[in-house]
């Protein structure tokens, strides 16, 4: 083995998967604040809007997906995964959380096919002689 890759001992397994659940959490709490802002998007366009109504559904199942998953993540990243006895339940938290992405993933595909464009944002500049 490399002696580079290895600063102080051999790899400490359970503080990997906690430094990788704290990234997740970190990407889940970003896409946590997209699906809001999309949200408040969608309630400011109104009922008039096409897809109103499948927004707002899809939007909240991804956004209750999304604590679920943080729920998740925090209990993976406090039971040591060096316990023997716990791997099979961190295994299934594991498997789960990643399932939960995966749908979270899709959903949020859906959320922006059919998402808002707000027009007028930008104001457009006149750069002609008139």
């Amino acid at each position: 083995m490399n002696p580079h890759l290895r600063i102080n001992g051999p790899m400490n397994i359970n503080h990997y998967a906690t430094k990788k659940s704290v990234a997740e959490s970190m990407l889940d709490v970003a896409l946590f604040m997209a699906n809001v802002t999309q949200l408040k998007a969608v309630l400011e366009q109104g009922t008039s809007f096409q897809y109103y109504a499948t927004l707002i559904v899809l939007i909240s199942i991804s956004l209750f997906f999304q604590v679920m998953i943080g729920i998740l993540l925090i209990i993976t990243a406090r039971l040591n995964l060096n316990d023997i006895a716990k791997q099979p339940r961190l295994n299934i938290l594991n498997n789960t959380a990643t399932a939960l992405i995966f749908i979270t993933v899709i959903l949020n595909i859906f959320i922006t096919a059919f998402g808002v464009q707000k027009t007028g944002l930008y104001p457009t500049r006149n750069f002609g002689p008139y």
